[in-house]
């Protein structure tokens, strides 16, 4: 803190810097808008002869297209199976042929990208394998809907028409996301492309199940599913989204006098397919009525009292009304005791039982009920508005509809036993690993799953049946029966089905291909953590059966979901949805893949916003700005590296650092930390390589360290830019084939450890930098502080124990902080001490004709106002106590932080006064 006050020109006052963890060359940084005395444009005309290629600024909308077209017609992205190397192998999640891309799809095609292009800079043969899902109900919908915007339903074309014109659809308007694709830089073979429809995968599909049908893993059953009256078809339980809606909860009596129950419901229309009324066995209440009939209102229907141990006596009444075909747990109970099973609506929900009600949706009989039940005195008690669980579906949003149905389904014990397994004995590592335990959760009490859907777009299920009741299953090479009265099942399989084979199917199964000896098992999924159930579980399980019990994959990275910046979740209709393609019109790929890899860590959210986009927009930029200043001064890569000890220690110390680097980038790859992979790259570059480095290196070149000094500069940013490759493809490329002169940076060696850089290190070279750097640092911050402008020269005298032990770097520490050497009229106005891991270093400045201290008085006095009137306004809020107690949370803690703030800032602009010449 300064201190002292009132002396005249040519006193001290004495500014001390506490000793402290300089021993490391982080703490030495300064903000890049702070004091900058590297003129990035002085170069000689040799040196600008090194970068005519290369424009002055880096323009992503000129450049990506022609990079990426180049890259795909080179070859770069098409795997050999014969090339002997060892294989990496990644499928692409398809996406719906209906999609486009989305901040989620450009999260994870990223960071597939960079495992991919890693892997191919490290020897691999390495295939990123892509394709399109049908999306069975999502693409039905969408040709439906313009179909009646012609006034055409698909009934009216039939079902062969109907099927045409999805696929005439597909071709015209499907597969944009592929093209976007292109756009991010995706480096996929796209001669290896597949559709979940076509061909091969058709023929996988059929061979699936009819193994599995033969095995007697699929069978034909009539139970209740998950009905979505605006698709018509079944659901599995994870295509129901679930949240909580407000309703009603009506109680209802049966019966009457003694032989009444009462029973609450919040969809009182089922009540017309009530077949019992069920009680537990053991509650004494509903004792005398277990065997007996009551009336069911407004049917004149009898219906028996049961008693069954699925009944909660301490939950409500204690009775429940048992409609069978509407309710999973009726069924069970219904199945249990023998019931009736009356279905009371058709596949649009409409009601079909006799009466009344007939013709009304369900929405339109829940009142009319309730209204019919209150004028016979049938209604006790009404509760509105009441929240509870709805399942909605997750296609179209409407309320699902229990509804039983006779459906095709998957015995999955045996498949979900070795799909549990295979993770727990580690053949298929999930990461983070803490998610395994929500896969163990979901496999291991994993139901049957109805794969049969009520399409016409899709898989069409492979059963034939006959005039006499024949069932047959037909293989894909096997010919269907034929003759009068045989015709096959109308359903399609769910979509989910095809997809579960995607790891195989795509490299060619059922043939014994050479793709599917050289690829599978592949080795990593990357996927987000809200489809672990949805399609991670399913390819678990048809992997491991399709192929003798090996995994479809070696490791599952399970990425967490993007959000706004507030952690919300993104929604259209909210307003906070952030466009990938907007994000690259504005900014460039490299950018958009750099912001979103430097938030994804396995399993977290990612709070986004664009923000960052502009960060990362000008991290592209420095380094642009910085590989141009390489190369005008003269950086080769053609020159080895000198021994250590030729060169100076700022050499040492970037090398040593690089190596560091070097290490933790791989280290951290291997654990799909990519977050901390870019953390690490883009501290050193922009921290370490560009802030300090190069404004020494220019010292160095112009001090007659000019060889040794390009070639580390060329060695460096040649390692730095394959390294940050798989983030920023394009960027890269133009500055590495200009730096090196080679073929394409896509194909270049992955530095690992073979650049040998830990042969560099030195610790008393790094110590020494740290010291150096902090005391530039401090002397920057000083200048600053006292209004000294950035480019104005000040005399100074430097000197202590610390300043003595930095021989050598005496004139690197005079450029960087335009200090100009004491002469013998020196006369310092301020001074301050540096403390330093070798000792205090003492600093002297005539900072005379360097401030104008009238003008900076007065600015900073109305600055003092302001800070002040600020901390008063923040601390008569706080003393509120109705702020306090009824303001919500983070708007009391962002008042406080302010006023923290405030503070902050009146005590910082109170030192800078008492340190002003005539204080």
């Amino acid at each position: 803190m300064p201190a002292g006050g009132g002396e005249p020109k040519g006193s001290f006052s004495t500014y001390v810097v506490p000793e402290g963890a300089c021993g490391s060359p982080h703490v030495a940084r300064v903000n890049p808008r702070d004091v900058r005395f590297v003129d990035w444009q002085a170069v000689t005309d040799n040196a600008a002869q090194a970068v005519t290629e290369l424009p002055s600024s880096w323009d992503p909308a000129e450049e990506e297209d022609a990079l990426y077209q180049r890259w795909v017609d080179a070859g770069y992205f098409t795997a050999d199976p014969g090339s002997g190397k060892p294989p990496f192998c990644i499928v692409l999640p398809p996406p719906n042929v209906t999609g486009s891309l989305h901040m989620g799809h450009a999260l994870n095609h990223t960071l597939m990208d960079a495992l991919v292009r890693r892997r191919r800079m490290q020897g691999y043969e390495a295939l990123w394998l892509p394709g399109m899902d049908h999306a069975g109900i999502a693409t039905q919908n969408v040709v439906e809907r313009e179909l009646a915007g012609q006034g055409v339903s698909r009934h009216d074309l039939g079902r062969e028409r109907f099927i045409e014109r999805v696929w005439e659809w597909k071709e015209t308007y499907g597969g944009m996301i592929l093209d976007q694709m292109r756009r991010l830089g995706e480096g996929i073979d796209w001669s290896r492309e597949r559709f979940t429809m076509d061909a091969g995968l058709s023929r996988a599909v059929h061979t699936m199940f009819k193994r599995l049908y033969d095995d007697g893993l699929i069978y034909q059953a009539e139970r209740i599913i998950n009905w979505c009256p605006r698709c018509r078809t079944a659901l599995s339980d994870i295509e129901v989204d679930h949240s909580d809606d407000e309703g009603e909860l009506i109680s209802i009596r049966y019966g009457d006098g003694d032989n009444s129950v009462v029973v609450a419901t919040t969809r009182a229309e089922t009540m017309l397919g009530d077949t019992a009324i069920a009680v537990h066995p053991d509650d004494e209440r509903y004792a005398h009525l277990v065997g007996t009939e009551i009336e069911l209102p407004l049917t004149g229907r009898h219906i028996p009292v049961v008693a069954d141990h699925h009944v909660d006596p301490e939950f409500g009444s204690g009775a429940v009304k048992v409609t069978p075909a509407h309710d999973p747990n009726d069924f069970e109970i219904g199945t249990r005791h023998e019931l009736p099973m009356l279905t009371i609506m058709d596949e649009s929900a409409v009601i079909t039982a006799a009466g009344p009600f007939e013709g009304l949706d369900r929405f339109e009989a829940r009142p009319a009920v309730v209204a019919a039940l209150r004028e016979q005195g049938r209604i006790v008690a009404e509760k509105r508005p009441y929240e509870h669980a709805v399942g909605h579906c997750s296609r179209c949003d409407t309320v699902v509809e229990p509804r039983l149905s006779l459906q095709w389904w998957v015995r999955v014990g045996p498949l979900a036993r070795a799909a549990s397994e295979a993770v727990r004995d580690g053949r298929t590592v999930i990461h983070p690993p803490e998610l395994a335990k929500r896969y163990f959760d979901w496999v291991d009490n994993l139901h049957d799953w109805t794969i049969s859907r009520q399409l016409w777009w899709g898989h069409r299920i492979p059963v034939w049946y006959g005039p006499n009741g024949e069932t047959v299953c037909v293989g894909p090479d096997e010919a269907p029966p034929s003759g009068e009265g045989w015709y096959q099942d109308a359903d399609v399989l769910d979509t989910w089905f095809s997809s579960g084979l995607w790891p195989f199917s795509t490299l060619g199964w059922p043939d014994d291909t050479r793709d599917l000896a050289t690829f599978y098992p592949t080795s990593v999924l990357s996927t987000g953590y809200d489809i672990l159930f949805f399609w991670v579980a399913r390819m678990m399980m048809f992997g491991l059966y399709a192929m003798d019990d090996v995994q479809p994959f070696d490791h599952v990275y399970l990425h967490g979901l993007i959000r706004d910046a507030s952690g919300k979740k993104m929604s259209k209709s909210k307003g906070n949805a952030l466009d990938p393609l907007d994000w690259m019109n504005n900014y460039g790929a490299d950018a958009t893949r750099f912001t979103l890899a430097r938030g994804a860590s396995p399993g977290s959210d990612i709070a986004l916003a664009e923000e960052w986009a502009a960060g990362a927009r000008n991290f592209c930029t420095k380094l642009w700005n910085a590989t141009r200043f390489a190369l005008m001064n003269g950086a080769t890569v053609d020159t080895p590296l000198p021994e250590s000890g030729e060169l100076t220690e700022a050499d040492r110390w970037i090398l040593g650092r690089l190596g560091e680097v070097v290490g933790e980038v791989d280290a951290r790859f291997e654990e799909f930390q990519f977050a901390k992979v870019i953390s690490a790259l883009y501290h050193f570059t922009w921290d370490e390589l560009c802030d300090w480095y190069l404004e020494l290196a220019k010292v160095q070149i112009t001090g007659g360290r000019a060889a040794s000094t390009r070639a580390v500069l060329g060695h460096v940013f040649d390692t730095v830019l394959r390294l940050l490759h798989p983030f920023i493809p394009f960027v890269t490329e133009r500055l590495w084939t200009a730096l090196t002169g080679g073929e394409s940076v896509v194909i270049a060696e992955w530095p690992g450890q073979r650049a040998g850089y830990a042969a560099y290190a030195d610790a008393a070279a790094t110590s020494r930098i740290a010291d150096m750097q902090k005391l530039v640092t401090e002397i920057r911050r000083f200048r600053s502080d006292q209004g000294v402008k950035p480019g104005q020269r000040v005399a100074a005298r430097l000197s202590g124990a610390g300043f003595a032990q930095l021989d050598g770097h005496e004139e690197a520490i005079h450029t960087l902080t335009r200090l100009n050497r004491a002469g013998e009229a020196f006369s310092p106005s301020v001074a301050f001490e540096v403390g330093l891991s070798c000792g205090n270093a003492s600093v002297e400045l005539d900072l005379s004709e360097a401030v104008d201290v009238i003008a900076e008085r007065k600015r900073l006095d109305k600055d003092l106002d302001a800070a002040r009137k600020e901390l008063e306004q923040t601390e008569k809020k706080l003393a509120n106590p109705s702020f306090v107690e009824k303001a919500p949370a983070e708007v009391v803690e962002k008042m406080r932080a302010r006023k923290q703030a405030a503070e902050t800032e009146i005590e910082r602009i109170e030192s800078r006064l008492a340190s002003l010449p005539g204080s």
